[in-house]
Parts: C-alpha cells; sequence; structure tokens
C-alpha cells in the first residue's frame, strides 16, 4: 500500500514538471510570438506609415495626471476636423536686385476717346515676380606680359599671375566653391554635376572633379584642424556616428562598413560641427578625438562611448530623443486604436520636453530651477513606471526594449536636470549629421580613402560655416581665394567661420 502511494506521488509529480515544462514552452512561445508581432508592425510602419514621431497633442495630455498602478483604456479621441487654409504668396527678400519694367500706354491709348484730350498720370500698380538666370560660364584668360631690356642680352622680366588654390588646375575658386557646394550642400554627385556642365556646352570629367575634391580637402586641413582645438575647449560637446562605404581600403572588402563621425559643441556657442572618417566604431576613436576633454559629453546609448566616458572629468549625458524613440517603436507596436503602457512614458517625456520648451529663452540658473522644481517630479513618476513595468514585461518585445534602453540609460538620462547649461538630448548632433546621409544617399559611396577623408573635412567647413549664418558658396569662394596667400596660424584664424561673419 505504500508503495503504490510512493509511485501515486511520483507520477503526479512528473506529470507536475511535464505541466510546468509545457506552461514554460507556451510562455517561450507566446513571448516569441509577441516578439514576431512587433517586429512585423515595425516592418509595416518603416514601408507604410509615417515616418513622424510627433504624437497629437490631445494624446500627450493622456496621463497629465499621476501614472496609476494600472494602466487604463481611456475612450476613443476624437479629432474635430479643420479646413485647409490658403497658402500666402511668398515673399521676396528686399535685398535681391529689382529690374523695373515699365508697361504703358502708346500714344493713340493716352488719347481719351470721348473727349479728345490727352490723358493725365494717375497712379501706377506694381507687381513683382522672380526671374531665374541660368549659372553662367566664362573662361578667365590670363594673359602674362613678357619685357625685356634691349641694352641687356637675356634679361627678360614676366608679369606674375596670382596664386591659386589648384596650381595648372583650370578651376577657379569660384568654380571649386560651386562644385564644392553643390555635392556637400545640396547632395549633388559629382556625375550628375557632369551632366549639368555638359547641358551649359561644359565637359568635366567627373574624376577630374573628385581629384579637384580631394585636393581641395588636404588644402583646408589646417582650418578644420584649429576648429577641434576650439571644439575640444568648448564645456559641453555632442557626439554621433553613422556608416560610410569606401571600396578602396587597404585590408578590406568594398563590403566593408566603415564610420563617419560628427562631433559638435553645445549651447552656448553651438557653432562648430566637424567630422571625421574612421574605419571601425571603436570607443577608441571617441577618445581619440576628444583627447583630455573635460565637461559634459552628450551621446546616445551606445557602450563605445563608456571608454572616453571614464575619464573623471567628462559627465556622460543621455539622450531623452533615443529613449523617446524607443517607446514611439512600441506604441506603434500596439493594437490599432489602442492605448497602452508606451503612451503612458511618451506622455511623461512630453512633460519633460515641455518644460524645455517653456524655458528655451532662459538664462542657465533660470532652467536649473526649473527644472528641479517640474522635471525632477516628472522624473520620479517616470522612474516608477519604468520599475512596476519591467519585472513584468518580456523584454523580446518593443515594449520590452524600450523599457530595458531606459533603465540601462537611467544615471544618463537624468543627469542633464543637474545643470541648466546640459541638453537634454542628443538632438544637435543628429541634425548636424542629417547632411551627411542625405548625400550618402546619392553618391551612396566613397572611393578611397583619401576621398572620404576630404569630404570630412569638407562636410566640417560648411556645416559650421552654416552654424555661423554664412552661405556654403560665398564663404567657400573666399576661403579658396585667400588660402593661397596664407603665411602664418593668423591668417588661418582669420578664414575660420566666426572671423569671417565677424568681417562681414
Amino acid at each position: 500500500m505504500v508503495a503504490t502511494v510512493a509511485t501515486l506521488q511520483d507520477e503526479v509529480q512528473a506529470l507536475r514538471d511535464q505541466l510546468r515544462e509545457r506552461e514554460e514552452e507556451i510562455a517561450a512561445r507566446d513571448a516569441k510570438i509577441a516578439q514576431l508581432n512587433d517586429l512585423l508592425k515595425q516592418a509595416l510602419q518603416r514601408e507604410f506609415g509615417a515616418s513622424s514621431e510627433k504624437i497629437p497633442p490631445e494624446q500627450a495630455r493622456l496621463f497629465d495626471e499621476p501614472v496609476g498602478e494600472a494602466a487604463v483604456d481611456p475612450a476613443p479621441i476624437r479629432v474635430q476636423g479643420h479646413d485647409r487654409q490658403q497658402r500666402r504668396r511668398p515673399r521676396l527678400s528686399p535685398d535681391l536686385p529689382r529690374v523695373e519694367v515699365i508697361h504703358d500706354l502708346s500714344d493713340t491709348e493716352k488719347i481719351c476717346q470721348e473727349h479728345g484730350c490727352a490723358l493725365e498720370p494717375l497712379s501706377e500698380v506694381t507687381s513683382e515676380q522672380l526671374e531665374f538666370q541660368p549659372a553662367k560660364l566664362y573662361v578667365l584668360r590670363h594673359i602674362q606680359k613678357t619685357y625685356t631690356c634691349p641694352c641687356c642680352t637675356g634679361q627678360v622680366v614676366t608679369a606674375a599671375k596670382p596664386p591659386s588654390l589648384l596650381p595648372k588646375s583650370l578651376a577657379t575658386s569660384s568654380l571649386l566653391a560651386w562644385i564644392v557646394a553643390s555635392k556637400f550642400c545640396d547632395g549633388l554627385p559629382l556625375y550628375r554635376q557632369s551632366a549639368i556642365f555638359a547641358r551649359l556646352g561644359v565637359t568635366l570629367d567627373r574624376t577630374t572633379m573628385a581629384h579637384w575634391m580631394i585636393r581641395v580637402g588636404e588644402q583646408v586641413q589646417p582650418l578644420v584642424n584649429l576648429l577641434w582645438d576650439r571644439l575640444r575647449a568648448e564645456r559641453i560637446v555632442h557626439m554621433d556616428e553613422t556608416t560610410v562605404q569606401v571600396l578602396d581600403e587597404p585590408g578590406r572588402t568594398p563590403q566593408s562598413k566603415s564610420y563617419m563621425w560628427v562631433t559638435t559643441t553645445g549651447p552656448p556657442t553651438a557653432g562648430i560641427v566637424l567630422f571625421h572618417y574612421a574605419p571601425s566604431r571603436s570607443g577608441q576613436v571617441a577618445t581619440d578625438l576628444l583627447g583630455d576633454h573635460s565637461g559634459a559629453l552628450m551621446v546616445d546609448g551606445y557602450e563605445g562611448y563608456n571608454g572616453v566616458c571614464g575619464n573623471d572629468n567628462l559627465t556622460r549625458l543621455g539622450c531623452w530623443a533615443h529613449a523617446r524613440r524607443k517607446f514611439v517603436a512600441a506604441q506603434r507596436a500596439q493594437p490599432k486604436g489602442k492605448t497602452g503602457a508606451a503612451d503612458q512614458a511618451l506622455a511623461l517625456i512630453a512633460k519633460l520636453y515641455r518644460v524645455e520648451r517653456a524655458q528655451a529663452e532662459a538664462k542657465d540658473l533660470g532652467r536649473y530651477r526649473a527644472r528641479q522644481a517640474q522635471a525632477v517630479p516628472v522624473l520620479k513618476q517616470l522612474r516608477a513606471f519604468l520599475e512596476r513595468n519591467q519585472a513584468r514585461t518580456a523584454p523580446q518585445t518593443a515594449f520590452g526594449k524600450a523599457l530595458t534602453y531606459l533603465g540601462n540609460q537611467w544615471p544618463h538620462l537624468v543627469r542633464y536636470v543637474e545643470d541648466g547649461a546640459y541638453p537634454i538630448d542628443n538632438n544637435r548632433a543628429e541634425n548636424a549629421i542629417r547632411p551627411f546621409v542625405i548625400g550618402r544617399k546619392n553618391y551612396l559611396f566613397s572611393q578611397s580613402i583619401a576621398g572620404v577623408r576630404a569630404n570630412a573635412n569638407l562636410y566640417s567647413l560648411i556645416e559650421t560655416a552654416k552654424a555661423h549664418g554664412l552661405e556654403p558658396h560665398t564663404y567657400l569662394r573666399q576661403v579658396f581665394e585667400r588660402l593661397p596667400y596664407v603665411q602664418s596660424v593668423e591668417d588661418f584664424e582669420a578664414l575660420l567661420p566666426d572671423a569671417v561673419k565677424n568681417d562681414v
């Protein structure tokens, strides 16, 4: 009898073990299904959905009250329709030159048909249109006069020709500036520019123009070096990186990924934008670029920044835009029309940004006080939200990934409230790197290391000039014209965007 009871107990335990294993299999399967559903919804969103991460103001204010223990699905929000407003006629800048075209009556029309007397001027009706004149190309023919002394044998004196940026090249400073600005500002690859020049009656091979870009990029290297020195002296720096393909890299296949790193200054200057090519995404690149920089570094969650941020004098700041982006992906993975926990997180993050917008024009001290009074309580709500949801959410889902990112980056994300000068996100670097990303979509790759390094230098000069409010082509033309005459460090400093802007 005892043996029978023991046998039954063993069988029951075996059944319980099988049931537990089955439940674990079902839970793992459900988690996998949820993960695959998230991936499917994200793929559909990328393919067919809107790319904007903005959420309606009504949705951002759903959770203005403190977040409770459980999320309650609110009633659906109906957004009232609106009438499309008529677009205003664009205004023409008063700085543009004006050419007057007078429309007058003929001598016959100036006679009154009823009384036969001459009509008297009464008023004018003025309207304006924008005229366009295509680019104009012409050849500069340099004629150097040569003289000889009739009394001396063999004495010949020839007038000197002004030095040029690229000696023995047919390209002038204005042409080089135009090609550089077209490629790095407007995203026009050299082969398209070659076709445009052909329509204007000039044959310019893209290989020739590529060599010009490399040589020009090398010529501006001293200016870029000076900008790096200034950036490392700034208190707040932003950094980001993106991929770039270089076909001819020694020891690497053309399909290998290389990286373009962007580093920008933060407030209050925000006037330096620098690009740097590196064959890898190693954190050593950031360490080499920043050197012994002390202050604050705003970056995303990439672990490669851990090395440079190990410096005791460097404070690492986390990017709330990246944290928010994870919850936007989770929100889009929710069932259509449903409001869930991701919306709670987005509503709380929106509160943080409302504080920043309200203090956009404030001094650092005022912004610090506002953050302590208004943002810190919201951060406490977010921390409670994180702890409440992280334990009960599968980490493989989009919402789970958002929570994991928020938890891992929390010490860096909350640090911005410690100083009114600290930024809340890394949007400055992301906006700075966008022109390169747009250009990459057009010209796809760089042929050589020399080419991609020249690209980095020219992007640096152009984006820094734009940050100072300078028109890129005009600035580049001035730099290219004056570079051949430079003889000292002071001469190079006079060509930096801030110096040129002050001269205008």
